[in-house]
């Protein structure tokens, strides 16, 4: 007898017999082995799962994921700015390091505080800001 045959003589018995309580331990058992043999079956036939992000993509895959045209990609890896790997006259890319390329860009998200916020402010300042007034009064005096 073979491991089916045995296991479908073992499911006959207990699918003849009615189950008493004196049966309970061995039918409870018996049902969890069934159910152990039924997950590695599933687990056997699913696909294996691949890390579906450590992916090798094209420039026009890169392009849609980066949301970048071709010509800024092309100029990005010539400068080494972003993570490419050159085969002949192909770049490929690999999908998790493009995503963690634009993860490192992330700006601040903090709110600032009054202090920081006019700093920023000064540090975008070129020249000194014009009065109006000063300007007014000096036309008169040189009007008078």
């Amino acid at each position: 007898m073979n491991r089916y045959q045995s296991s479908k003589a073992k499911t006959d018995c207990m699918t003849k017999e009615p189950i008493t309580f004196d049966k309970l331990p061995q039918a409870v058992s018996y049902l969890t082995e069934q159910v152990e043999k039924i997950y590695q079956l599933v687990e056997t036939l699913q696909p294996q799962k691949l890390d579906h992000q450590h992916q090798l993509i094209d420039i026009d895959k890169a392009s849609i994921l980066i949301q970048k045209s071709k010509p800024t990609i092309y100029r990005l890896a010539r400068t080494g700015l972003i993570p490419a790997y050159k085969r002949g006259k192909k770049l490929y890319f690999y999908e998790d390091e493009l995503l963690k390329w634009i993860e490192a860009g992330k700006k601040q998200t903090q709110p600032l505080s009054y202090q920081e916020q006019s700093a920023q402010i000064l540090r975008g300042m070129k020249r000194k800001p014009r009065n109006d007034r000063t300007r007014i009064f000096n036309s008169w005096d040189i009007n008078s």
